[in-house]
């Protein structure tokens, strides 16, 4: 079964299906890309507590950068905030955000 959470026309913001729960990108607000990352991590917690799931149950996380000159600033508070020996597996690359102010996006797949 498929479930969908906080479903638009265009996307939901959660899919679970068999244990598993997608989110959508998340972005943050800010004028730093550290600003941004806090405030977009704070979105994925609030989305995981939606799914059922946690920080400690993340499976896999794609970052998205504006600039790859920000990822040591992105990385600092990344760090922070996985719990210490739960890293997910993880990938970052540069790209062109949908906005121009935005900084970073953090897509998250987690078990719930």
């Amino acid at each position: 079964m498929i479930e969908r959470i906080e479903t638009s026309t265009r996307m939901s913001r959660i899919v679970k299906h068999d244990g598993v729960a997608y989110l959508c990108g998340q972005v943050g607000d800010g004028e730093t890309v550290a600003d941004q990352t806090r405030d977009c991590l704070a979105r994925v917690d609030a989305l995981l507590v939606k799914a059922g799931s946690s920080r400690g149950q993340i499976l896999q996380a794609i970052v998205w950068l504006a600039d790859m000159a920000d990822f040591a600033e992105m990385n600092e508070v990344w760090d922070t905030w996985v719990p210490e020996g739960q890293a997910p597996a993880r990938a970052c690359g540069e790209a062109k955000p949908a906005r121009p102010e935005l900084k970073v996006e953090i897509i998250v797949t987690a078990a719930c």
